[in-house]
């Protein structure tokens, strides 16, 4: 086995522990700053809901006119955010927003199979402060994000306490069986927004790939000049050392000295040659006197 064959080996094998190494760490870097990215969209339309809500209370609330005999679902906090996202989702219909509760005032509110679970654990944790992860939809993957809805303020019980302690404009628009039994600090729902994944991931991989490839090419690149190097200041000038050694060692004292130029180590063995030979050389012509 050739010294350049042994060095291509060691390269080759060099290169491809520290390809997968690099691969695997970059991959999952990429995906989680894609998941953290989600994640923080996620964020920020749920901040936003709650500035809705919170605008809804304080700035609209207190300037409707009360009227006994007409519900405005737009005084509800929910409503209003809901309606709100509900307009987002005309230009980014797979981002969506829902207050989902067990026992909702409007149906629409209900939860689905696995909102239920979403709520379940939030009512068997209460401090617990946020729940996200990701499921498959039928636009692909979507990463949830949600936070509890619990009764804090007692003026709330009002109208959820039971149907007779309810309005009656409300009861008209929403009867009496939904959203009443509520209880001071209970979790009755969870407010869920799901942000798509497959844009941030097929960006993520396309960077992974791009990365991975040009990593391929400069190593392609270096090792090409590594074995021109290889080849230009060791192989040969050892094949030439070789080939002289091996036409003495013949009786051939005519063969050309090898060339002492340079301070390396190849060139100090060259010289260290040539001096050895010539001292072969002597010997001999002494031998012949």
């Amino acid at each position: 086995m050739g010294l350049r064959l042994k060095f291509n080996l060691v390269l080759v094998a060099v290169f491809v522990v520290g390809l997968g190494v690099t691969g695997f760490v970059s991959y999952e870097l990429l995906h989680k700053n894609a998941r953290d990215e989600v994640l923080r969209a996620a964020g920020v339309m749920m901040e936003a809901s709650l500035s809705m809500r919170h605008y809804t209370v304080s700035q609209v609330r207190p300037n409707l006119a009360m009227d006994a005999d007409k519900f405005l679902p737009q005084s509800v906090p929910a409503y209003s955010a809901t309606e709100i996202m509900a307009q987002l989702r005309k230009k980014y219909p797979d981002y969506t927003y829902k207050e989902a509760a067990l026992n909702p005032t409007n149906p629409r509110n209900r939860a689905v199979e696995w909102e239920t679970d979403i709520v379940n654990a939030f009512r068997a944790d209460p401090e617990r402060g946020e729940i996200s992860g990701v499921r498959e939809t039928p636009t692909g993957r979507s990463l949830y994000l949600s936070r509890p809805f619990q009764i804090k303020d007692p003026a709330c019980l009002a109208c959820h306490t039971s149907a007779e302690m309810a309005p009656p404009a409300m009861i008209k628009v929403y009867g009496p069986n939904n959203g009443f039994g509520w209880k001071l600090n209970e979790v009755i729902g969870a407010q869920i927004v799901q942000v798509p994944m497959d844009l941030p991931i097929r960006n993520a991989n396309h960077a992974f790939v791009t990365f991975m490839t040009s990593l391929t090419v400069v190593f392609a690149v270096l090792f090409v000049i590594l074995n021109v190097m290889l080849t230009l200041l060791i192989v040969q000038p050892i094949t030439q050392l070789s080939e002289a050694a091996d036409q003495i060692s013949k009786g051939r004292l005519d063969a050309p000295e090898f060339p002492e130029k340079g301070r390396d180590e190849v060139s100090q063995l060259g010289q260290a040659f040539n001096r050895m030979r010539r001292s072969l050389e002597k010997a001999i012509s002494l031998i012949e006197k």
